[in-house]
């Protein structure tokens, strides 16, 4: 099994002008889950986008390592073909792309695709018919949720950052992206970055590692039991 290390140094970024990221700096290796938390506006979205290159989100200093490789300036695409996966907050509709033409664009063999997305979608309870669609077009928010993950689990990036996984999903379906997520951290090495702003993430999802963004940068790390800390805490104590 490949090792992967994402490192993240002195990242800083702004949207429309506005700085958002201050410097942050942050490690995630192959099998590990590290959880982003902290308040409404301390930049967690904004770090996944920066990450991932979306447009709009300018990053002005500072550096993205995947194994080695400086991921600052390359296009979205070209991080995807390096290993980086982003699972939405709001999954996007597209008309007119079904997903195993997708999956087949990315790189997954065409004789495999059809048994490969059946199988990924019967594991986190998505409806078999719906894999016929368009890409996320007339699904619930829960259905393509699950669909992003079976699109991760068919990819087998090098490393998934989840953008509030947990919206929209019922317990039982939180459940099942959860434990589909653990298995990936085994099966192939998943190194994971999962941003939330519940602790039910939490209960369903085994962190190695939680850190908290307040301000644009990440002011505190620590264990599991960081969560338990800000149940009872929240972010004041990290404000500045």
């Amino acid at each position: 099994m490949a090792e992967h290390v994402l490192r993240v140094s002195g990242l800083r970024a702004e949207v429309a002008g506005r700085e958002v990221l201050t410097g942050v700096d942050l490690e995630v290796r192959s099998g590990e889950v590290h959880v982003i938390m902290g308040p409404n506006g301390s930049g967690k979205s904004t770090l996944a986008h920066a990450l991932m290159g979306r447009p709009g989100y300018t990053i002005t200093s500072g550096s993205i390592l995947l194994d080695g490789v400086e991921l600052v300036g390359a296009e979205p695409a070209e991080r995807a073909q390096a290993g980086l996966f982003l699972a939405l907050q709001q999954p996007i509709e597209v008309p007119g792309v079904h997903l195993k033409d997708a999956m087949v664009a990315a790189g997954i063999p065409p004789a495999d695709v059809v048994e490969r997305l059946a199988s990924e979608a019967a594991m986190v309870g998505l409806r078999p018919e719906l894999l016929d669609r368009p890409m996320n077009v007339d699904l619930s928010g829960g259905e393509a949720k699950r669909n992003e993950i079976v699109q991760l689990a068919t990819l087998r990036p090098a490393i998934a950052i989840l953008d509030e996984i947990d919206s929209g999903l019922d317990v039982d379906a939180l459940g099942a992206v959860s434990r589909r997520i653990e298995e990936a951290t085994r099966e192939w090495g998943l190194g994971v970055l999962a941003i939330t702003h519940f602790n039910r993430l939490l209960d369903e999802l085994r962190a190695d590692m939680i850190h908290v963004l307040v301000g644009g940068r990440i002011v505190e790390t620590g264990g599991p039991e960081m969560a338990s800390r800000l149940e009872e805490t929240g972010y004041t104590a990290f404000s500045s």
